[in-house]
């Protein structure tokens, strides 16, 4: 797709503030409805070396290129787009007849001319060459001004200097012709002019050889660091540099030895007193010798660092914020649900000590219940952090979005409408298919809650391809991504709402109807599976959600990968089931499954205990492992120590979360599968004699 700002590609620094600026509301309009002639004379001026100003309209707004930047000064901030005559308000009542005479083709080239304006040096008089010249429309209308312009301040003064320079040689050389007996008088007067310089001046003086042995310096050096000239004098120079400027100040060395200069050149000097001052010099050989000239700066280096360490403590401030927003959220949501199950615990405690059965079963179901939701707290926390555990497949998204069609649809409730719009060439994507539906499914219901009075969701799916300049600014790697879009016609967000979505336990929702985890949750998903999250919405016109998956060049199977798995069947005789957790409840009711299931259950509390077992004779038909182990080594080590003398051994890993010791690159070896605690004794027993059915 052509992209609508690309006559502003290579523009610099000027180019990204017209992209940055917010057009509604100017008389020009947005960038992209900008005409031909417009975007043609602005690329030409952002692409040029030379100093450039454009300005367009009947106002003549004003816009100009990189190069132009340092001349605006104080306007800087405001210029771009404003009108001439309020940027150069100061300079207007001079420059309003030179362009009136350019509009009516009447255009001059002016040389040298004097104006008086605010500057980045603060308002001085100063010169310019410049020429202005109309710009036509294709009907032959002037559209705008084009203006070369460059200050030449520097030059008209170096020129007045060398003229004024010339009037005193000429009038010297006059005198020394007039006056030949006063020749030593006159000599002796410059020497003492040139001496006062040198010695009455607050900046440092310096000569030095280019081995760094100091053949001069000027009193300033005895006022800024305490040394008197003749302690400095036949000394090297190096040896007052502060330890971590050496490499530096060597490489500056050399750029004078090899005939370069330098305009401003910082390093520290070691006081008399043991402290050390930020001097910043400007240097140049000449004759054999480096001259140069320094000026302390150590106050503003003082104020810039200080500025610099309220910042980070701001930066520290509002992250152990967003920490405590964080934890407060965690403590009020577990506390709820552990009430529920200490709850319920003690109730089942109290009837079983009073021989009342019959309620056992309902405080049973409450204390489930809460662990479940425990359960599904920790999940969208671990997603959030990136940390969850992932089972990604190759995945046809639109078949999965087909598969949760109708779902969706009684979810949202017959007020809402549901569209579907996929492409039908849609690349897979290798994600967690069950991740993703949960994820599809939050943004549908997120949808609905923004639609009270009813609505419509669209669902498309879409293919992608992002170049480096698209990625950077969607902040993502360049390459190909399969889009999945939810787009809701309510009541949207304002930006600064927009800004916070992603934020742990945020939400907009009343108290009790909304964790705060869903989008957060969402946003973790994506950044796991190698994608993106982005959100745009507006008040009053809907919110768009877009989530990029990376495209995968494999291939998607096609059996539906989240077919139920009927009751696990039973063991056969003497199949061994070794279970290595180094928590006893854990390692309890893995057990409790295994023997109901009529396996052999061997169990060890680490990794040695459990890699003994491993390269012992005995059956072992799967590897029931926690990832994180003690004994030197986690699950995986173990593992894969384990298959050295067992070859294509099974192995299921239990675990909280994803450790980067068991997933490696983000992939298990062939064998190995992954359950997240807490897990449903039934789903474990499936999984089990499903492994063990396979080897």
């Amino acid at each position: 797709m052509t992209d609508p700002l690309a006559f502003l590609s290579g523009g610099g620094e000027a180019a990204r503030m017209i992209r940055a600026r917010d057009w509604s509301g100017h008389p020009l309009g947005p960038p992209k409805a900008w005409p031909a002639e417009f975007r043609a004379a602005l690329s030409l001026v952002l692409n040029s070396p030379e100093s450039m100003i454009l300005a367009w309209g009947p106002d003549l707004h004003f816009f100009f290129n990189d190069t132009y930047v340092p001349l605006l000064g104080p306007r800087l901030p405001w210029a771009l787009g404003a009108r001439f005559d309020e940027v150069w308000a100061d300079g207007w009542a001079q420059a309003k007849p030179i362009i009136e005479a350019a509009m009516d083709g009447r255009p001059e080239r002016f040389i040298d001319l004097p104006w008086r304006l605010d500057t980045d040096r603060g308002a001085q008089d100063t010169w310019w060459t410049f020429s202005y010249s109309r710009v036509l429309d294709a009907d032959g209308q002037v559209a705008g001004l084009f203006i070369l312009t460059n200050e030449t301040t520097g030059r008209v003064l170096a020129d007045a200097a060398l003229a004024e320079s010339q009037a005193r040689l000429e009038t010297a050389l006059a005198e020394l012709r007039d006056l030949n007996a006063s020749l030593a008088r006159q000599v002796e007067e410059r020497t003492a002019d040139r001496n006062a310089l040198w010695t009455l001046s607050s900046d440092m003086m310096l000569r030095c050889l280019f081995d760094g042995t100091i053949t001069a310096v000027n009193p300033a050096w005895t006022e800024v660091l305490g040394w008197r000239a003749d302690a400095l004098v036949g000394t090297n120079l190096i040896d007052f540099v502060h330890p971590d400027d050496l490499e530096r100040t060597g490489e500056g060395a050399r750029q004078l030895s090899e005939g370069g200069s330098l305009t401003r050149f910082d390093n520290r000097y070691r006081h008399r007193d043991g402290s050390y001052r930020w001097i910043t010099w400007a240097a140049r050989p000449g004759d054999g010798v480096i001259n140069a000239v320094g000026r302390d700066f150590t106050g503003e280096r003082e104020r810039a660092d200080a500025l610099a360490a309220a910042e980070e403590a701001l930066r520290q401030s509002q992250k152990m914020e967003a920490v405590g927003q964080l934890t407060g959220g965690i403590a009020h949501d577990f506390n709820n649900l552990l009430a529920g199950i200490s709850g319920s615990l003690e109730l089942i405690q109290t009837r079983l000590a009073q021989g009342r059965v019959m309620d056992v079963d309902r405080y049973i179901n409450a204390a489930q219940g809460a662990s479940k939701r425990a359960a599904a707290l920790t999940h969208r926390l671990l997603a959030f952090s990136r940390r969850q555990t992932l089972d990604p497949k190759p995945t046809d998204v639109n078949r999965l979005v087909a598969g949760l069609e109708e779902l969706i649809r009684r979810t949202v409730g017959p007020a809402v409408t549901v569209a579907v719009a996929a492409d039908a060439g849609l690349w897979p994507a290798l994600v967690d298919p069950p991740q993703l539906e949960n994820a599809l499914i939050n943004l549908c219901i997120n949808a609905r809650d923004a639609m009270p009075e009813g609505g419509r969701i669209t669902i498309e799916t879409v293919n992608a391809t992002f170049d480096a300049r698209e990625a950077r600014r969607l902040d993502m790697p360049p390459g190909q991504y399969l889009v999945l879009r939810v787009i809701d016609t309510g009541t949207g967000m304002p930006p600064e709402i927009v800004a916070k979505v992603f934020e742990p336990f945020f939400t907009t929702k009343p108290i009790g109807q909304g964790t705060g985890l869903g989008l957060s949750m969402i946003y973790g998903f994506a950044q796991q599976s190698g994608g993106e999250v982005r959100i745009v919405s507006e008040v009053g016109r809907g919110t768009h959600v877009c989530l990029y998956l990376p495209r995968h060049r494999g291939d998607v199977a096609e059996e539906d990968p989240h077919a139920v798995p009927g009751a696990p069947a039973r063991a056969a005789p003497g199949e061994t089931v070794l279970v290595v957790d180094d928590e006893p409840t854990v390692r309890m009711l893995v057990t409790e499954v295994l023997e109901d299931l009529g396996y052999t259950a061997i169990e060890a509390a680490d990794s040695v205990a459990g890699l003994k077992v491993l390269q012992s004779d005995v059956r072992i038909d799967l590897l029931v492992s926690d990832v994180g182990l003690p004994g030197g080594m986690n699950g995986r080590q173990m593992a894969e120590a384990g298959r050295a003398t067992r070859p294509g051994l099974r192995v299921l890993f239990i675990t909280g979360y994803a450790e980067n010791a068991v997933l490696g690159n983000g992939q298990l070896d062939p064998g190995m599968q992954v359950i997240t605690k807490p897990f449903v004794v039934e789903v474990l027993g499936a999984r089990i004699r499903e492994m063990i059915g396979t080897a």
